[in-house]
């Protein structure tokens, strides 16, 4: 290695060590939730000389508080009573004043309420403590205090790593809501089991019995010191009552969903949804619909679903993934604490040389994909820790972690770096998620989106005259139109692959997708999705409007999967039997560019008919599949449609050893590109430029609005 290297590799070790410092800063940065230093939200530093705690950092929003405005102007509470309020300081006076100032930080500043005021166990053992936030929690904190900052619902999803106290810090927050915000805030929580619930009820109980009574009235307010604070509701022992704020308190488990039927509850957690079972009657969308259907979108309302990951194509996994994904109109806000966002999780070093020793490996290896067993990573996966966030202790932390497990998935699931990587399903999944993940910068919304049409709807008529019109009702989206250029043509430009399902809403989706091979001359650009068709219709109908979008697209070889005609389910049958043979016939007689299977030289010498379409069956499906393995994993396709990236992620080897999606999910889209890229690689000739000499069809391509229909 010579010096001019060994001088950069100094350097860039010295940023990353630089960082680390940064990184770390951040995390065990001073956090005084007393004063108030350090602590959640914007904090403005004021004296009050004579107060019990002289120095605090207030939230900015008291500063906005008159009597806060002016003691801390004031600087003293003497001075306050003396020049503000113009009465001789004495005891009493001071003392209200005072008791005034603590229940205003109270209702403002919720670390303050909780370190002050709330006692949890202790999880390390001991007596009871105080409850001080950890660095995550103050994450989750945080967004809640945004939402409610800007008088908008809280309604959050949280996916996250275990054991940092996420559930308790969302639990705690609702009864700080209910104690200090508004009488009357019922809240209603859902746990995954009887357990866990007898948990959750466990630390309301600890909660309730420390906690002061006199601050569940209001100042001044006559109480005494052996009321009741929390008094059971009816006979199921699920509901208790907090009778100086009249708000309920109600812990229900998913295993009975009748007991979790929502009332007038304004603040909803659902807790470890990913574990919930879908069963006959009840499944985790129907308990989350009738728990929080009465909840109005208004300020003080909160709905939190939480949990550890669960594999994937479950509802929590559903729903986290369309709040996390910013093209989506989700009600939730996503929120992923990662493992090395949790103190604990963190090995120091023995010196500062070992730690620079172990910052200069990591640097040098980030590229080494090698990894030594299964007990550990490679290198590059943990330069991808740093990437991520993690601190350079965090990763020292994690190889230790790692060699106590023989499988990455078990990690992952226990300990996840990202949200990707926090979904591993327990199955066998047939595409790398971070690769699939790489194709979302391509995925858009469409430029157009309407229906393809002619003179008829089927017969020659159906391929006369074609042209598209904008309809915000059509199914048919389109990224690309069908380009045209002076005195040539493009042949074998243009593929489009059919899939299809059924009529009615609950069968399968019936998919019309067009590739275009352009690029392929010049090897510029990789092939990519320039239109899709996605819904529901008969057999025939979408026979005919696969060939109108086909013909649309330069005559375009057209694919249909034909063993699903040949096998389709009752719902689909016609009177007269099964037809699919006929149906495509029909097209092949019309339309000029019908894909037919290869024929043997047995069948070419008898005269055998042309089968078309394209059969997946036991023999050809492997094929198909291991083409689009290939193709995600080296990116040779540019996808469109963020539906179909879900797809993949979704679809696992079953333990026969036969391809499909997971139970719930569809594999629709997917099809369609596993025919269609296997097609354009392996079977298509290449695209080429060629002179006009007759054109078959003419088609008006230029979109047609709907104000002009």
């Amino acid at each position: 290695m010579d010096g001019m290297t060994t001088n950069m590799i100094d350097t860039e070790i010295a940023r990353l060590l630089a960082e680390n410092d940064r990184r770390n800063e951040v995390m065990f940065a001073h956090f005084d939730p007393v004063t108030g230093e350090g602590s959640i939200g914007e904090r403005v530093r004021v004296c009050i000389s004579d107060f019990a705690i002289p120095v605090q950092w207030l939230p900015v929003e008291m500063m906005k508080i008159q009597m806060v405005k002016k003691l801390v102007k004031a600087g003293s509470i003497d001075k306050f009573l003396s020049s503000v309020l113009h009465v001789e300081p004495n005891d009493d006076d001071y003392i209200k004043v005072s008791r005034k100032l603590i229940r205003l930080r109270f209702k403002h500043d919720f670390p303050f309420w909780a370190a002050t005021l709330v006692y949890i166990h202790n999880k390390k053992a001991g007596k009871d403590v105080l409850f001080r936030l950890y660095y995550p929690q103050r994450i989750l904190v945080s967004r809640f205090e945004a939402k409610r900052k800007a008088r908008l619902p809280i309604r959050l999803i949280l996916l996250k790593a275990r054991q940092w106290g996420g559930s308790t810090t969302t639990q705690l927050y609702m009864a700080w809501l209910q104690f200090n915000h508004r009488k009357g805030l019922n809240s209603l929580i859902i746990a995954h089991q009887g357990a866990a619930s007898d948990e959750i009820k466990d630390m309301f109980d600890l909660m309730i019995d420390r906690y002061p009574v006199e601050f569940l009235h209001k100042l001044g307010e006559a109480y005494s010191e052996n009321e009741p604070k929390l008094v059971g509701v009816g006979k199921s022992g699920s509901t208790h009552r907090v009778p100086q704020r009249n708000c309920k308190i109600k812990v229900g488990t998913a295993e009975r969903p009748n007991g979790c039927r929502g009332g007038a509850y304004s603040l909803v957690h659902l807790s470890e949804v990913g574990l919930w079972q879908k069963t006959e009657g009840k499944s985790p969308q129907d308990i989350v619909r009738s728990a929080c259907s009465g909840i109005l979108l208004e300020p003080f309302t909160m709905i939190v679903m939480e949990s550890t990951p669960n594999g994937t194509g479950n509802f929590f996994h559903t729903e986290y993934t369309a709040a996390a994904d910013p093209t989506i109109k989700s009600q939730y806000e996503a929120l992923f604490i990662s493992w090395f966002q949790i103190e604990q999780y963190s090995k120091q070093f023995a010196s500062a040389d070992e730690m620079c020793e172990f910052a200069q490996w990591l640097y040098e290896n980030r590229e080494n994909a090698y990894v030594p067993s299964n007990r550990e990573e490679s290198g590059r996966y943990l330069w991808s820790l740093w990437e991520k966030g993690a601190t350079l202790e965090a990763i020292n932390w994690y190889i230790e972690e790692r060699a106590g497990k023989d499988d990455f998935a078990v990690m992952a699931s226990e300990f996840p770096s990202d949200d990707v990587e926090a979904f591993v399903h327990s199955g066998s999944m047939v595409f790398d998620k971070y690769r699939v993940k790489k194709f979302e910068r391509f995925c858009k919304q469409p430029q157009y989106i309407g229906e393809v049409y002619a003179d008829g709807d089927e017969g020659e008529d159906a391929l006369s005259n074609l042209r598209f019109r904008a309809d915000r009702q059509g199914l048919l989206s389109i990224w690309a139109m069908p380009e045209t250029f002076e005195g040539y043509e493009v042949v074998n430009r243009y593929l489009t692959v059919v899939d299809v399902g059924g009529r009615s809403n609950k069968a399968d989706w019936s998919v019309i997708v067009v590739f275009d091979r352009l690029s392929m001359i010049d090897g510029s650009e990789p092939p990519s999705v320039v239109a899709q068709w996605y819904g529901h219709c008969d057999i025939d109908q979408l026979a005919w409007r696969a060939a109108q979008i086909a013909a649309f697209y330069d005559n375009s070889l057209l694919v249909i999967e034909s063993n699903t005609l040949e096998t389709h389910d009752k719902e689909r049958q016609v009177e007269g039997g099964d037809q699919s043979q006929y149906i495509l016939n029909q097209i092949s007689d019309i339309y000029p560019n019908l894909y037919a299977r290869k024929q043997s030289e047995d069948e070419i010498r008898e005269g055998a008919p042309r089968k078309y379409g394209f059969h997946t069956n036991v023999s050809t499906k492997p094929m198909i599949i291991s083409t689009l393995i290939k193709v995600v994993r080296d990116r040779l396709y540019i996808e469109r449609d963020k539906r179909c990236l879900d797809e993949y992620n979704t679809y696992e080897r079953k333990q026969n050893g036969a391809y499909g999606a997971i139970t719930g999910k569809h594999d629709d889209l997917l099809m369609t590109r596993a025919i269609g890229l296997h097609i354009c690689f392996r079977e298509m000739d290449m695209p080429e430029w060629v002179p006009i000499v007759n054109r078959t069809l003419r088609k008006d391509r230029s979109p047609v609005s709907e104000a002009s229909i």
